[in-house]
């Protein structure tokens, strides 16, 4: 009778033997443009309010020789990599591995960027962690099957930390072992729920960044020999069964592990184009066109509906009184009505909306206040986004238009690069964005991971 492998010790075995040549070219082509994106969007977080105030808190634990994205300071390795997930995370304009739910670039790249500085690595073995860690946290996404939001966790924690684990144990070359052991002291520092969506406070912006700081902490403590359990995944007290309850059942492990090396589940991961809950971009992107409409004026709407998966009524529609009347841009982030109202009054969802002038603008409240919102039958979470939009104007004409965000629709390497040098643009000189973006896009045959982090670094239109 054959004896099936753990999942954490066929994940351990892909980590550790995996070669940078035998990764196709496109693989590592998406992974360098999600490298970019998470580096772009740490520069746009810096002008947030929450960044300076965390920083503060950081820097007041001590300082060490680890360099924060944007912003003049040098922190401890762990302190760093929490400081720069919080600001890939911290606009909400990350990437979403969309099967499982998963922000993997918050905490992936950060991990990857501080523990390659740390060790001295090159661009290569950057670029190689940082693909291993990504696929790791889409398997395990994926196995999940959207089900952590249902049980009200969030999975760019739950999940991350453990994509974290992997490259940071990569970069400090454990072996397949204590890869195994450092997966299962991760399991204990897994954590995050969707209370802060409640209240539309900060503490959202922590999660990728405890994922990160934790992680390191468990590869640390596994490469010196302390014990963990091997039964991560599928154990009784496991990720699973601990964290989703009644949506264990759904859970499917092969997922996990089938075709590892064949097939790169991280590729299908979506890049945001607008700053926003990606479980609203459907709606935007529907508003956006319907603004389009031959005639279309926002002042004769009687009525909007939105039609949303059940999945995202905690997300975007409740709890209503702050949807409709946003007390933070992280609350206008995670609000279908706001955001609704932005497509339909300005044609867009940008940095811009999320200043303070934008959400409380009597005009998109008032757009904001129309909007309603109904389960949709045919919603298609957790494989893809979906929403659709529903207006009835003064005059008793009805425009609908429905749209899907999937994991299989890629965006445009231009429109990434593009929205690169549009988050970088307020922080860099033209010239200067457009050598980072050169050196990342090639970082494979960058030497020194440790001079990037210095380029990182800073504050001003450097």
């Amino acid at each position: 009778m054959t004896t099936k492998k753990l999942v954490s010790d066929v994940l351990a075995t892909f980590v550790a033997e995996q070669s940078f040549d035998a990764i196709p070219e496109i693989v590592r082509g998406r992974a360098k443009l999600l490298l970019l994106d998470a580096i772009g969007n740490a520069y746009a977080s810096t002008r947030l309010e929450f960044a300076h105030k965390a920083l503060t808190a950081l820097r007041g634990l001590g300082s060490g020789n680890s360099n924060v994205i944007g912003m003049p300071a040098l922190l401890g390795l762990r302190d760093a990599a929490m400081m720069n997930s919080m600001l890939v995370h911290g606009g909400d304009f990350d990437e979403t591995y969309l099967p499982g739910s998963v922000h993997m670039t918050a905490s992936c790249v950060p991990t990857a960027l501080a523990v390659a500085a740390d060790a001295g690595a090159s661009g290569k073995d950057l670029l190689l962690a940082l693909i291993l860690g990504l696929e790791v946290a889409a398997r395990l996404g994926a196995a999940g099957k959207g089900g952590f939001n249902l049980a009200g966790f969030h999975a760019t924690n739950l999940i991350g930390i453990f994509g974290c684990t992997m490259i940071a144990g990569r970069l400090m070359q454990l072996g397949q072992a204590k890869l195994v052991m450092a997966q299962g002291i991760s399991l204990s520092m897994a954590a995050g729920t969707h209370q802060p969506l409640e209240e539309g406070s900060w503490t959202k912006r922590m999660h990728p960044g405890f994922a990160a700081a934790s992680a390191i902490t468990a590869v640390a403590l596994a490469r010196q020999g302390f014990i963990g359990p091997t039964e991560t995944y599928e154990g009784k007290y496991g990720l699973y069964p601990c964290f989703l309850g009644a949506h264990a059942a759904n859970v499917d492990l092969d997922l996990a592990t089938s075709d590892l090396a064949k097939r790169w589940e991280f590729t299908r991961s979506s890049v945001k184009l607008y700053p926003a809950c990606h479980q609203t971009h459907a709606l935007i992107k529907a508003a956006v066109k319907l603004r389009r409409t031959p005639g279309f004026d926002v002042a004769n709407i009687e009525s909007i509906r939105g039609l949303v998966s059940e999945a995202a009524v905690p997300l975007i529609c409740e709890p209503l009184a702050t949807k409709l009347k946003p007390p933070s841009n992280y609350a206008a982030q995670f609000s279908m009505h706001y955001t609704i109202a932005c497509g339909l009054v300005r044609g867009q969802m940008s940095n811009e909306e999320l200043d303070e002038s934008s959400y409380s603008s009597a005009e998109l409240l008032e757009v904001a206040s129309k909007v309603k919102y109904e389960v949709d039958p045919n919603g298609g979470f957790p494989k893809t986004r979906t929403g659709e939009v529903i207006i009835r104007m003064k005059n008793g004409q009805v425009l609908s238009q429905r749209e899907e965000i999937g994991p299989d629709q890629p965006e445009p390497e231009e429109d990434i690069l593009a929205k690169f040098m549009l988050n970088t643009k307020p922080h860099l000189l033209p010239a200067r964005a457009s050598a980072l973006r050169d050196i990342v896009m090639d970082i494979e045959n960058f030497a020194d991971v440790g001079a990037l982090g210095r380029m990182l670094g800073g504050t001003g239109r450097n």
